[in-house]
C-alpha cells in the first residue's frame, strides 16, 4: 500500500452475496470498469472471500467484497459458506445479487436485516430476461428492498446501480472523525509516540499516521516525542498543549508530567470511539473489579503479528491482569479473523485498538459480546483503568 492510499480498514466495505454464477464478480467488474474480480462460466470460481480496493466515482474509497455462493454444496461448499457468513461481519452495505425469485438467499436477507445493513436487490442478466421490470415488481414486493435490474455483461443500468449505492451510505459514515470535538483550529496537540519492537525504526504505526493526517487536516499544530523525552518537550513548548495523545502503555508517566490545563488520552481510547463503541468498553471495564484468579479473559488481537516481548496484548496487558487478579487467572488469545461464536465462558473480553478492522467489523463483536452479557473492552481503556487514571483520560 502507497503512503497516499486509503487504509482498507477505513473504506466503505460494500459486500455482494447470491448463489453461484449469479454474476458477482462480473457485477464488481461493470462497477469498476475493470478487470478486478475472475469471471468464469464455471460455478463455484469465488471461492474465498475476495477483497478489492477502489475509488468508486460518488463514493469514494471503497472495498468490493466477493464472496462464495450462497448455494455451495459438499463439505468444502460450506465451508466456503461459513467464510462468506465471516464477511457479512465486515460488510457496511450489501448488494444481494439475483437471476430471478430467491430461494437461498432469503435466509442471508434475514441476516442482513438482522445486521442493519443496508441492502440492495440487484437483478442481474437483465438482458437474459423476457419481462425484468415486472420481475422487479416481484421481488420489491418479496423482499421489501430496492430492486435494480442490471445486466452486467452489456452494462445496461450500471450508471443507476452506482447511484444507488450513493443513496445507501449512511449520512454520517463519512463524518466520523478519531479526535472528535476534543480539539478545534490552531489547538497544540502533543504526540508521545512509541517506541517500542511493534513500531520498529523508520516506521510509524497506523493509528499513529491517521491521527498525525487528521489533525493536520483539522489545521492543529501538531508536536511529537518519545516517553522519555517528555518533560523536555514540555519545557520547549510556549503554552501547554491543549491536548496530549499518548501510547497508553506509558499512561502513568504522561499523566505525572503532563501539565494540569492539557486534557489526556491514547490513540487507542481515540480509536476505541473512532472503531468500535467507547460506551461498551467504558462499561467493560468495570468487569476489572470482579475478576478473580478463577476469572476467564478473552484478548481479541485485529492484527496477525508475531508476538513480541514487548507485545502489549500477550505479555504486557496479562502482566498486568495477573498482577492485579492473582498468577492462575486463565488468559486466553484470539488473531485476525478469529473470535469465538460462544463468549460465555468469558468474564471480559479485551480488543485491541482495531486499527486493521473496520469499524462495523468490530461494532459486531461488541453487539455479540453485549448479546451474550460478557463485558468487553479494549487495550488503552484497560490500561487507563489498571493505572487508577480512567476518570481523568478523555476521548472523543
Amino acid at each position: 500500500m502507497s503512503i497516499q492510499s486509503t487504509p482498507r480498514a477505513s473504506r466503505l466495505h460494500i459486500g455482494l452475496f447470491g448463489n453461484r454464477n449469479a454474476g458477482k464478480s462480473s457485477l464488481i467488474n461493470a462497477l469498476t470498469g475493470q478487470e478486478i474480480s475472475l469471471v468464469s462460466p464455471v460455478a463455484g470460481t469465488t471461492t474465498d472471500p475476495v477483497y478489492k480496493s477502489f475509488e468508486l466515482q460518488g463514493v469514494g474509497p471503497v472495498v468490493f467484497i466477493d464472496t462464495a455462493g450462497l448455494d455451495d454444496e459438499g463439505d468444502l461448499g460450506q465451508l466456503r459458506v461459513e467464510k462468506t457468513r465471516q464477511a457479512l461481519e465486515k460488510t457496511d452495505l450489501a448488494l444481494l445479487v439475483l437471476t430471478g425469485l430467491p430461494r437461498e438467499e432469503l435466509p442471508w436477507l434475514d441476516l442482513l436485516k438482522e445486521k442493519n445493513i443496508p441492502t440492495l436487490a440487484v437483478l442481474n442478466k437483465r438482458d437474459q430476461l423476457e419481462d425484468p421490470q415486472a420481475l422487479e415488481g416481484m421481488l420489491r414486493e418479496t423482499l421489501g428492498l430496492p430492486v435494480l435490474a442490471v445486466s452486467a455483461a452489456t452494462g445496461e443500468n450500471i450508471p443507476a446501480l452506482r447511484q444507488n449505492l450513493v443513496k445507501l451510505v449512511p449520512d454520517d459514515f463519512w463524518d466520523l472523525t478519531i479526535t472528535g470535538d476534543l480539539v478545534t483550529e490552531g489547538d497544540l496537540v502533543l504526540l508521545v509516540m512509541p517506541q517500542d519492537l511493534q513500531a520498529p525504526k523508520g516506521r510509524l504505526i497506523l493509528p499513529q499516521v491517521q491521527t498525525i493526517r487528521e489533525l493536520l487536516d483539522k489545521k492543529c499544530p501538531v508536536m511529537s516525542c518519545t516517553a522519555d523525552c517528555l518533560e523536555t518537550t514540555l519545557a520547549a513548548l510556549a503554552k501547554p498543549p491543549k491536548l496530549i495523545i499518548t501510547d497508553s502503555q506509558v499512561f502513568p508517566l504522561v499523566w505525572k508530567d503532563k501539565p494540569e490545563e492539557s486534557l489526556l488520552t491514547s490513540f487507542s481510547i481515540l480509536f476505541a470511539g473512532y472503531k468500535g463503541d467507547i460506551r461498551a468498553f467504558l462499561e467493560g471495564a468495570a468487569a476489572l473489579e470482579t475478576l478473580t484468579e478463577a476469572s476467564r479473559v478473552l484478548i481479541a488481537e485485529a492484527c496477525a503479528h508475531a508476538p513480541t516481548q514487548e507485545d502489549i496484548g500477550r505479555v504486557k496487558i496479562p502482566n498486568l491482569l495477573r498482577k492485579k487478579v492473582g498468577q492462575s487467572l486463565t488468559i486466553d488469545f484470539v488473531r485476525g479473523a478469529d473470535f469465538p461464536e460462544d463468549l460465555s465462558p468469558y468474564d471480559l473480553v479485551i480488543h485491541c485498538g482495531a486499527c486493521m478492522f473496520n469499524r462495523r467489523h468490530v461494532l459486531n463483536r461488541i453487539a455479540q459480546a453485549e448479546g451474550q452479557k460478557v463485558p468487553i473492552c479494549n487495550y488503552g481503556v484497560v490500561l487507563a483503568a489498571l493505572a487508577g487514571i480512567l476518570d481523568k483520560v478523555c476521548h472523543a
